[in-house]
């Protein structure tokens, strides 16, 4: 009691003006987070959710063409697990040689206390679901992913040979292609919909902008003019442009310049311009990053006589990158929120957008029924948002990002 009363007054009370602020904002919070607890679980009408879920996690997707989607979700899961044991044997073998580390109750917590709010979501959209398929895939799911966290360190301890460890990453990278392949020949992209749209703009041009923004970091630190003059052009250019504005132009304008049969579908226009837009500001994060590697880092690079492209790719740029895995970070979750502006730039069916459809159906029109599709809206978004913002303190932690 006496370590919580010093607390108190070392944290919230140390002035009188502490503990008026403390006071005041403590009321406002108890009133918040009353209202918020009132509202979901007294005053909220959730049947329009309810109903409404197919439309609101996968938008129009064919339902003869859902079990693709069911299989996909089932491979990623093994797929990660497998991913996640392999580095887990490999970090093993590198600090203790000869020791095995599984699925311990260690583990286990610590993915709880890791995905938690992931869990939690997820559970609660099964209990919003009316037919067991979502419950079957989530279960076989969960399986796949424990097998193959199971399997990654046997195959991480059998994998020696620098050949070998190619060809497994080779295959490895080659499942998500593979699962997309498998999903589209059944719906295409343009039949998408819903929060499943978000993830897919998201995550490819996650993948896409980096590499494009490490490029264009270095061209605007390279010595050759042209180099340098085209790549602060393009980073100059495209982070002046608003992203609404160009979202609107590859919607509307492309027609002009491209032949419409030639012309990507709309998901694909998206895509590219949140690749090109973010990439321009990972370039300007990732320059952040090598300019605060000391300079001695690459005199040394030099004296043990390791070539410029070397030096660069074994000696600045992993520093670089680890120096700024916070801004890198936070400019994902912001390319993740920004996927909704597609939908009112483009009329792509993404997820606010149904929820902002919803209460126009018949059942629900005129029941002023906006702020629960909005709030669900909301928390799958905080929810993906989070937990990226969390596994990134985790990797800054590891890495020692900050303290040494």
């Amino acid at each position: 009691m006496n370590a919580v009363r010093i607390w108190l007054r070392r944290n919230l009370f140390r002035t009188p003006v502490d503990g008026v602020v403390t006071v005041v904002f403590g009321a406002i919070s108890v009133f918040v987070v009353w209202r918020l607890v009132r509202f979901v679980l007294v005053t909220g009408r959730w049947d329009i959710v309810r109903v409404n879920l197919r439309l609101l996690m996968i938008g129009r997707f064919p339902a003869a063409h859902v079990p693709r989607l069911a299989v996909a979700i089932v491979v990623i899961a093994a797929w990660a697990g497998l991913i996640a044991g392999i580095i887990r044997a490999r970090q093993v073998r590198a600090g203790r040689a000869g020791v095995y580390v599984g699925l311990s109750v260690a583990r286990v917590r610590d993915l709880v206390d890791r995905f938690w709010l992931a869990g939690v979501v997820v559970v609660l959209l099964l209990a919003l679901t009316s037919t067991p398929g979502p419950w079957i895939t989530t279960g076989l799911a969960l399986l796949a992913a424990v097998l193959g966290r199971l399997a990654g360190p046997l195959i991480g301890r059998l994998q020696l040979l620098a050949v070998g460890g190619a060809m497994l990453f080779i295959a490895l990278g080659a499942v998500p292609i593979a699962l997309f392949v498998y999903v589209v020949d059944g719906a295409g992209v343009t039949e998408w919909g819903g929060f499943l749209l978000n993830m897919f703009l998201a995550l490819c041009s996650m993948v896409l902008c980096f590499p494009i923004g490490v490029l264009f970091a270095l061209g605007r630190r390279s010595k050759l003019p042209l180099i340098r003059l085209v790549s602060t052009l393009y980073i100059e250019l495209v982070r002046g442009a608003p992203l609404f504005v160009l979202l609107l132009l590859a919607n509307s304008a492309l027609q002009f310049f491209v032949p419409v049969d030639l012309a990507p579908s709309k998901p694909t226009r998206a895509i590219i311009v949140f690749t090109f837009f973010t990439g321009a500001y990972m370039a300007e994060i990732v320059r952040g990053g090598l300019q605060s590697v000391p300079r001695g880092q690459v005199e040394a690079a030099k004296a043990l006589g390791l070539s410029p492209v070397r030096q660069t790719a074994l000696v600045v740029l992993p520093q670089a990158l680890r120096n700024v895995i916070p801004a890198q970070i936070g400019q994902l979750i912001s390319l993740f929120k920004d996927t909704t502006l597609a939908g009112a730039a483009m009329s792509l069916f993404e997820l606010l957008n149904v929820a902002g459809t919803l209460t126009s159906q018949p059942e629900f029109r005129g029941q002023l029924l906006s702020p629960e599709t909005l709030a669900f809206a909301a928390l799958l978004f905080w929810t993906v948002s989070y937990t990226m913002s969390r596994e990134s303190q985790r990797v800054e932690r590891k890495l020692g990002v900050g303290t040494r």
